[in-house]
């Protein structure tokens, strides 16, 4: 992190995070470790921890109200979704009450990172999850996680706003997830606010030419891997999948299994590679819609008819509307958030900080490592440069990697060396190593090693198939970091 000048510090008494997924889980941790706060509370939405690692079924209704095109990330508050509302008189008063908000999960979603990596740094993972562990065991892992911070939680409940004060504090105004109860609207006040309710909640969908009028004609035709569950709904079917990131690789692999043709539409090659298929075409991307023939044209020229099926796996915008009050804006285009010192905290107002939102990188350690310096910083014990060094900084990365959907990336080796820098700018925090704060996660070799590894290590654990859930170690499949160091030191002696 280097020296900073001392500018400014905050004591904050009264900190609210909202979120009690993986990574405001870890905000809490790390700000309970502090032990100075009067005040920590956590409001989620849910009724358990978990954050996007909550199942929820697929819900056609959801999917048939998406927009298309989404172009824009200011798509309102996440709406609940009633679990058997319509069958009241037969439900007790509490299951009436359940609500579920839509989370990308799918049903056969395993983790695109090993465990060993993929954790947190003080809670290991059972000896039997296998080495890419499904998402029911990363929710069980999660309320492991949570249980010595589970008091800190208000569950069910949504933050509808969070305005500046003139003193510099918070609004926060939230009302209760309740279906038979007419809602009401509380306000409380705090010192801070830590946001760490994630941004996988507001699809991405492009505007192409013809593309509403192909919508209007064949409702649900047009998704987005939000909405995926399962590869049977596309059996026989000849389905298009947009994207090849992580979500598009694995989603087509599925729906390649089953379908009548899939095509891949892509702009570039992916960096995770994709599996060979016989019913597999790979096309540029998509340029019009027809509806004649159900058809589409792509960028080569070439048209596709009868097409059943379009699922977009193109991503999420960033999307707070709780902030939307904030002058200067957190959220614009969506593409990025803006107006943050490090990706975290909110330059005009360091006691506002936003958590997770980077890119291509390890997301549970980078939370840990961003919740500690967050933690510090509140606590009075880290101070913060002024507002035109914060600024700079924007500038830099700006400069560096541009001003849209780039700017919170941070591909391999840079997200590893964030993770570092974020430990060693904490530690330099007043008061460390007497017993107060919580040490975050620093990566060594190995670490690095298996990040740089992982796609091979990921392609590895799949072509093991059904045996591939009896694999729990690097080794199971072929990767041994012991074995690459030796020979690493072998090479080094010859030279």
């Amino acid at each position: 992190m280097g020296s900073l000048p001392a500018e400014r510090r905050l004591r904050a008494k009264s900190v609210c995070v909202i979120g009690a997924g993986p990574t405001g889980l870890a905000a809490a941790k790390y700000l309970l470790a502090e032990k100075v706060f009067d005040r920590i509370v956590v409001f989620e939405q849910r009724g358990d921890v978990g954050g996007i690692w909550n199942y929820t079924p697929s819900n056609d209704q959801s999917s048939k109200d998406l927009s298309v095109p989404q172009t824009s990330p200011h798509a309102g508050h996440d709406k609940p979704i009633w679990r058997n509302s319509n069958a009241a008189q037969v439900l007790s008063e509490k299951e009436e009450q359940e609500a579920e908000f839509i989370t990308p999960l799918y049903d056969r979603l395993e983790t695109n990172i090993p465990r060993g990596l993929m954790g947190f740094s003080d809670l290991d993972w059972p000896e039997d999850c296998q080495l890419f562990p499904k998402h029911g065991d990363v929710t069980q892992y999660l309320k492991r996680y949570s249980q010595d911070v589970r008091h800190l939680i208000h569950f069910r409940t949504q933050v509808l706003n969070v305005s500046p004060l003139e003193d510099e504090r918070w609004s926060i105004r939230t009302q209760k997830v309740h279906h038979s109860v007419p809602p009401s609207i509380q306000e409380d006040v705090f010192d801070a606010v830590i946001v760490a309710n994630g941004h996988y909640n507001v699809p991405y969908i492009p505007s192409v030419s013809g593309i509403e009028a192909w919508h209007r004609s064949f409702p649900g035709a047009i998704t987005h891997s939000k909405f995926y569950r399962r590869p049977e709904d596309y059996t026989g079917k000849k389905v298009i999948v947009v994207g090849n990131s992580a979500s598009g690789i694995d989603i087509g692999a599925q729906i390649a299994a089953v379908s009548k043709t899939l095509i891949i539409s892509q702009k570039s090659e992916s960096y995770l590679g994709s599996v060979a298929s016989p019913n597999k075409v790979e096309k540029p991307e998509i340029t019009e819609y027809i509806e004649k023939a159900r058809s589409v044209r792509f960028a080569d020229g070439t048209i596709e008819s009868d097409i059943d099926a379009v699922l977009y796996c193109t991503g999420y915008f960033y999307s707070y509307p709780f902030l939307d009050s904030l002058d200067p804006p957190v959220v614009t285009t969506g593409e990025r958030v803006e107006n943050l010192y490090w990706h975290i905290l909110y330059r005009p107002n360091p006691s506002l900080s936003l958590l997770a939102l980077n890119q291509k990188v390890i997301p549970f350690p980078v939370a840990e490592a961003q919740s500690a310096v967050v933690a510090r910083v509140l606590a009075g014990r880290l101070p913060l440069p002024d507002e035109a060094t914060m600024k700079s900084w924007e500038e830099d990365v700006v400069s560096d990697a541009g001003n849209g959907k780039s700017f919170h990336v941070l591909k391999f080796p840079k997200d590893a060396d964030y993770i570092n820098s974020l430990h060693d700018w904490a530690l330099q925090a007043d008061g460390e190593g007497k017993s107060i704060g919580k040490t975050p996660p620093y990566w060594r070799e190995k670490d690095y090693w298996t990040r740089e590894q992982f796609p091979a290590i990921k392609k590895a654990f799949q072509e093991f198939g059904e045996e591939r859930h009896g694999k729990r170690t690097l080794e199971d499949v072929g990767f041994s970091f012991e074995e690459w160091q030796a020979e690493k030191s072998k090479e080094q002696k010859l030279i």
